[in-house]
């Protein structure tokens, strides 16, 4: 049975002691009630360990303690699984969702909020509480992994195919300054590519059709320094829901660059 997260979450400021206990779930809160002494002390102890631990420390508690049961529960939602899978194949991407991803994906999930908590740390364990105990949350896993692999496809491509990318879209502008800017400025501050002389029209031409090089770990937190969780599950459920929110033409963007500039000898 799913615990209403409007009556677990949403905590007035400042709460006091007495009153956290019926902000759960009666069945939460009767539950902690029965606790005899000792087993309250557990509880008390493990709260104590989880405000006082790290970002990345909580990260790997909630994997130990909870991928399991988390990819039991997304392995139900067969259909949003099987559009994911479907999309990938439409944009040519070679990921199986085995449940070895999906397991390493929901790590991946708790270590991109972690980071994008150290912005607001207070709303780290609300994310993940919602992950654990939302069946739409959850859910929301297939759209942040079909997110984060078409940026990592956006990440690998050069600039000339962004362009040919993002002039395809319906709002051009919109889809630069959300996906296409911050991955090229991440290209640039990590000497991925290297613009030199780059308002020269002849030497614009060689960095422009370069493709970058990154190792798969290094792409992974490149990505995940660049975009939020919440950016990326939100380029996933826009494409599951609308399926061509995102226009794509594999030969075009990708066909072998040729002279990408002509000009006069």
């Amino acid at each position: 049975m799913e615990l209403p997260l409007d009556e677990l979450i949403e905590l007035p400021e400042p709460v006091e002691s007495e009153s956290i206990l019926s902000r759960l779930p009666p069945e939460a809160k009767k539950w902690a009630e029965s606790l005899p002494w000792v087993q309250r002390r557990y509880v008390l102890s493990l709260c104590h360990l989880m405000c006082a631990a790290t970002p990345e420390m909580r990260t790997e508690f909630l994997d130990d303690y909870t991928a399991d049961g988390l990819i039991s529960k997304v392995l139900e939602d067969r259909d949003t699984k099987q559009k994911v899978r479907e999309h990938l194949q439409k944009f040519r991407i070679d990921t199986d969702l085995s449940t070895s991803l999906l397991r390493s994906y929901i790590r991946q999930f708790y270590i991109h909020s972690a980071q994008d908590m150290r912005r607001q740390p207070d709303l780290y364990l609300e994310s993940a509480l919602r992950l654990v105990m939302s069946t739409e949350e959850r859910n929301s896993v297939f759209n942040y992994i079909l997110g984060f692999e078409l940026i990592k496809m956006m990440f690998r491509m050069s600039w000339h195919q962004h362009e040919k990318l993002y002039r395809l879209q319906r709002n051009q502008d919109a889809f630069l300054q959300t996906y296409i800017r911050p991955i090229q400025y991440t290209h640039r501050i990590n000497k991925i590519i290297v613009p030199k002389d780059e308002h020269l029209f002849f030497a614009r031409r060689d960095y422009y059709v370069q493709k970058p090089v990154i190792g798969d770990k290094k792409l992974v937190e490149l990505a995940i320094a660049t975009f939020t969780t919440e950016t990326t599950t939100a380029f996933g459920f826009s494409i599951i829901r609308h399926p061509h929110s995102l226009v794509f033409d594999y030969d075009y963007i990708f066909e072998a660059e040729q002279e990408v500039f002509s000009y006069s000898e």
